[in-house]
């Protein structure tokens, strides 16, 4: 069988879950990637037969999408042309995660095609969403990549075709540790910024991945560190608690790892708004941004909050069943 895999590379959670499943479906053929997007800090530890530059999500320093960058990098004429180029019909199944040129590929050449992922699960109207739910948003979630089929992720099987997440293989096999650090995964924000919130917290400890560093450096109580896979899960694994945005699959991690969470998501971003509303349900701390009541906010999760333990171990062979059924 031939096997067309479309990842989007917008973040990072997307070819995280992708080398998770990429042993895992080279079981059942050969496996061509299809990568879409430019802003992701994760590589693919795999071969990429097709690349496009996309359609990418870009975001300011304080915390929300920048609009005019997400704009100045779209370009419709190189779209249309990517869109009639790209070889689907020469697969014999096609898994789209999230990535628009395939969906319009696969719609253009009526070729079917399973919509797999955590975008997925939001074609139910099960799924949790915030009080203020966005036309827009919801348009966006259910329409920007349609497949004939749909197999989602989320953190509950919120409906029968919802499956719990896909965890790392290094996640999975470790054993959780509290060295007393605050691990902090924020993109939507920049270094100067992320400095000035954590530097005034002195008695608490950060490990700080940032989209901006390339190396390591300290300051005081701060850990500045590129985003690494292994130095992420390092750090995810051995930390007290996490402060992270509203995506999916850092707080998947850490709800498996049963590692307490506050969960901001980023401005604009509605899919991340529909996660935070479905953490708050559960019981994480969540905030609609970082304001000047962050101090009393930070207190309130450090004494009333309380870490939420998830079992995420079977996800993936119940992934490959579904998939393939």
């Amino acid at each position: 069988m031939k096997i067309f895999y479309a990842v989007q590379a917008t973040g990072n959670g997307h070819i995280s879950r992708a080398m998770e499943l990429l042993p895992y479906l080279t079981q059942y053929g050969t496996v061509d990637i299809f990568l879409s997007g430019n802003n992701s800090n994760l590589k693919l530890d795999a071969p990429v037969r097709y690349r496009s530059k996309g359609l990418s999500l870009y975001y300011t320093c304080n915390g929300g999408l920048d609009y005019w960058k997400i704009a100045r990098h779209v370009n419709p004429l190189a779209l249309k042309k990517e869109i009639r180029a790209l070889p689907v019909e020469d697969y014999d199944f096609v898994i789209n995660d999230y990535e628009y040129i395939t969906a319009a590929a696969c719609r253009l050449k009526k070729i079917p095609s399973i919509n797999f992922g955590h975008q997925a699960s939001f074609q139910s109207n099960k799924v949790p969403r915030p009080e203020l739910v966005s036309r827009s948003g919801e348009w966006m979630l259910k329409n920007y990549a349609r497949g004939e089929r749909y197999l989602g992720l989320h953190f509950k099987s919120y409906d029968d075709f919802i499956l719990t997440p896909v965890i790392k293989k290094d996640i999975l096999e470790s054993s959780p540790a509290d060295k007393g650090h605050i691990t902090v995964y924020l993109p939507s924000y920049c270094d100067q910024e992320l400095r000035q919130i954590f530097l005034k917290f002195k008695d608490h400890r950060f490990e700080i991945f940032s989209r901006q560093s390339g190396s390591e450096r300290s300051e005081a109580n701060l850990r500045f560190l590129p985003v690494n896979r292994v130095l992420f899960n390092k750090s995810l694994i051995s930390c007290r608690e996490i402060i992270t945005g509203g995506g999916f699959e850092t707080p998947s991690e850490a709800l498996h790892l049963g590692k307490k969470i506050m969960a901001i998501p980023i401005r604009g971003q509605y899919e991340q708004c529909c996660n935070a509303a479905a953490l708050k349900e559960m019981g994480v701390m969540t905030l609609p941004k970082i304001g000047a009541d962050f101090e009393q906010q930070f207190e309130k999760w450090q004494h009333t909050y309380k870490p939420i333990q998830m079992d995420y171990s079977k996800t993936i062979p119940q992934s490959m069943e579904r998939l393939f059924e």
